[in-house]
């Protein structure tokens, strides 16, 4: 198995497990079409679409303002970025939105191990 298919089939075996802790059955799932989360559709209804740049923020609207709240908020909170240090930004920036909000599911998604780098 290569390295690629590798991480897709641990992130799939990752997502069913947080669907299941945090969805109810036959729920809506909206994705991207990234074939890890192919897993979705076990347990789910899921809507998956390639989408182009021009119809992201119509498709996954909230994904992409959240993407952008946190880009500011580790630009703004670190210095000196770097991709090695990548889970440790999500995870306190997830833990920052959790403070503010209280959202544990949140928390539970910016867990997920993040994709290597440049592989």
């Amino acid at each position: 198995m290569n390295r690629r298919n590798r991480y897709s089939a641990e992130s799939g075996r990752f997502i069913e497990a947080f669907l299941v802790r945090h969805l109810q059955t036959a729920q809506i799932v909206k994705t991207d079409a990234l074939p890890a989360l192919n897993a979705v559709g076990k347990e789910h209804e899921h809507l998956k679409k390639v989408t182009p740049p021009g119809e992201a923020k119509t498709w996954l609207p909230l994904v992409h303002i959240m993407i952008g709240n946190m880009k500011k908020f580790i630009n703004g909170t670190f210095y000196g970025v770097s991709s090695h240090y990548l889970q440790e930004y999500l995870m306190s920036f997830a833990t920052a939105l959790t403070a503010g909000f209280g959202n544990q599911s949140f928390l539970c998604a910016c867990s997920m191990p993040a994709w290597p780098m440049g592989q």
